[in-house]
């Protein structure tokens, strides 16, 4: 028996977009770089999400390093584990604030798409070797908008790709606009639900790693946070909705607003990363793996730009600047993936 699909599904849940805040981008704006036909069921940001997530980038991301590199552990979060974490705080910061959560979605499941392996170590070691310099968000835009589908592309909207591009925080500051601030409130609420989930779990990952304990994290922050991963999630999450309530339109304002915190709760953020970074990231167990791993990228790297030929067949075709193919191959390995590539290649 055929199934008849009408098109007034779509043009329904476009109308319930109208219910929205002021403020929410509606998804029959949208625009994408090449016109298609709209989807008789779905919105452009629900389409959005769905290529996300059927794409082979997103598949690789659950053997790509968050902090701790090839884990044996099954319970440490992977890049794929962090993705659907920042997702799930996007929605629920998007969707009490009266915004279109389909596009804080799509924009969170692809925020990550262009990590390369190693984590923030194969960044750091890729944006050395590259005279262009390489970021993670730089590369998942590029991922999306010509990686993926052999080159075709994605062909996202443009709201979704903006907020990918403009979804990454200098150390110092998680509200610094170093990294660009996205043009959608959704984009900016990806933003600090990527920091609310990072911070949080990198912090639960190194507890479960016996590299801090939670009474170590200083009283100061944990008075103002909590003293668990819930109080923590649950403070931050509130605090966004209670110092963004503009963005929902129920306050008259004239200016537009943006997605934000409170000062005492971005300081005790931005503290906390700090204390990350000086007793996680950077402590000596954690520098060693991560010198590892950029030694391993840096010889796979060196060797394919001598070798171009030994890149496989698929990449080819792409070739224009064979360091910029390269870069594109090595960001695009998971963990294992370059682990044993580093195998076949150097040892007996």
């Amino acid at each position: 028996m055929m199934l008849m699909v009408h098109y007034e599904i779509r043009q329904r849940l476009e109308e319930r977009e109208e219910s929205l805040s002021p403020y929410a981008m509606r998804s029959r704006y949208a625009q994408r770089e090449r016109p298609e036909e709209p989807c008789p069921m779905r919105t452009a940001f629900q389409r959005d999400r769905d290529r996300i997530i059927h794409s082979k980038a997103f598949r690789r991301l659950k053997h790509k390093t968050q902090v701790f590199i090839a884990p044996t552990s099954d319970h440490y979060r992977t890049r794929l584990t962090h993705t659907l974490e920042v997702s799930q705080i996007a929605l629920s910061i998007a969707r009490a604030l009266n915004l279109t959560e389909d596009l804080a979605e799509a924009i969170s499941l692809g925020h990550d798409l262009g990590h390369p392996p190693f984590g923030h170590a194969g960044e750091e070691i890729l944006d050395e070797l590259y005279p262009q310099g390489f970021t993670h968000a730089q590369q998942s835009l590029r991922v999306v908008q010509y990686l993926e589908k052999d080159g075709q592309g994605l062909n996202l909207t443009w709201e979704v790709r903006d907020g990918i591009l403009k979804h990454s925080k200098p150390r110092a500051d998680i509200f610094s606009e170093e990294g660009g601030i996205a043009d959608t409130l959704e984009g900016q609420i990806c933003k600090l639900a990527d920091a609310v989930a990072y911070i949080n779990h990198d912090i639960d990952d190194a507890i479960r790693a016996e590299i801090i304990a939670e009474d170590s994290i200083p009283m100061e922050i944990r008075r103002v946070l909590g003293t668990s991963h819930r109080e923590r999630i649950n403070t931050l999450v509130c605090d966004i909705i209670n110092h963004s309530w503009a963005a929902s339109g129920a306050c008259d304002g004239a200016q537009r607003p943006l997605i934000s915190m409170s000062h005492e709760i971005s300081e005790a953020v931005n503290s906390l990363r700090s204390f990350l970074f000086n007793t996680v990231y950077l402590a000596p167990s954690m520098v060693e793996r991560k010198e590892k791993g950029k030694r391993i990228l840096r010889m796979l790297y060196e060797y394919y730009c001598e070798n171009p030929d030994k890149l496989e067949p698929k990449y080819l075709p792409l070739i224009g600047e064979v360091e910029r193919t390269v870069l594109d191959y090595i960001s695009g390995m998971t963990d294992r993936f370059a682990l044993q590539h580093f195998e076949d290649l150097y040892l007996p």
